[in-house]
């Protein structure tokens, strides 16, 4: 592992400034970057959060200079696009400096968890169709990228079964309403640049979509991913065994650590089709 700086900054938006924490290794050189954004149900976390903070640290352990996006949360009236408007700037923002942040632009990626996830995806589909520009790949950690959840497989009905009282549980009204507090209305429910997995994805940069195991929303991460795969896009799908949603959140537990070496991994992979 490597030593780490980290410092608090700003990047520049439509909305105005947006908070981001960039971690550079200590040795310097020109890294692969990477572009993160947490979860919490549109309407929660921050920079601090482990699912912020430890992972990009770990990230930036291995060699990564990280961004971490502390995006406008749908709450006090805000509802897209202002979150996917903070993530897209953000991204276009660190590509735009990449020099000085000590990125090279060719190896720059982009990652999100949960509600996260669904901005990074909505981000995708928007410099693809806006110019750009896009980034070499994308990690989408258990997301949920479609208005309601998808049908669950007989697969995962077994594995949410195993649901214990304090396990997070996303359930169909509940995904819904948090949905929609984040559309605002009920005709943005069906923007697929809200909710991706209404897309048509061709086109998108290879994609890692890294499900938790014991989780209802892996039906909406496993549907995005046989979308893309149905549309040419390389892709990468698997769940963490043994894990429940928002893992990496929980840096104590070993489902944790190892999807970051898997993050690490497939990030260090040479450049995919």
């Amino acid at each position: 592992m490597t030593d780490i700086v980290i410092r608090d900054s700003v990047a520049e938006g439509p909305h105005g400034a947006i908070p981001i924490r960039v971690y550079t290794p200590a040795e310097g050189g020109t890294r692969p970057g990477f572009v993160w954004n947490h979860g919490g149900g549109f309407v929660g976390g921050d920079l601090d959060m482990p699912e912020a903070d430890w992972v990009s640290r770990s990230l930036a352990e291995r060699g990564f200079v990280v961004v971490s996006v502390f995006y406008r949360l749908a709450v006090d009236g805000v509802h897209f696009p202002v979150p996917s408007d903070d993530v897209v700037a953000a991204f276009r923002w660190v590509a735009a400096h990449a020099a000085e942040l000590g990125i090279d632009p060719g190896r720059l990626t982009i990652g999100g968890a949960s509600a996260g996830g669904d901005l990074t995806a909505g981000a995708l589909l928007r410099l693809r169709d806006e110019g750009g520009p896009l980034p070499a790949r994308a990690l989408l950690a258990y997301p949920i990228v479609h208005p309601e959840l998808p049908p669950f497989s007989a697969e995962l009905e077994a594995a949410v079964a195993l649901h214990e009282p304090d396990d997070p549980r996303f359930e169909r009204d509940a995904v819904r309403e948090m949905n929609l507090n984040f559309a605002g209305d009920e005709a943005t429910m069906a923007d697929p640049y809200a909710f991706p997995g209404l897309a048509d994805p061709t086109g998108l940069p290879p994609v890692f979509v890294l499900n938790s195991e014991v989780d209802t929303l892996r039906a909406s991460g496993e549907a995005f991913a046989a979308s893309l795969a149905a549309h040419g896009v390389t892709v990468l799908s698997l769940f963490e065994p043994g894990s429940r949603h928002g893992h990496l959140n929980r840096p104590d537990e070993a489902a944790a650590r190892r999807s970051i070496e898997r993050i690490t991994a497939w990030l260090s992979t040479p450049a995919l089709p």
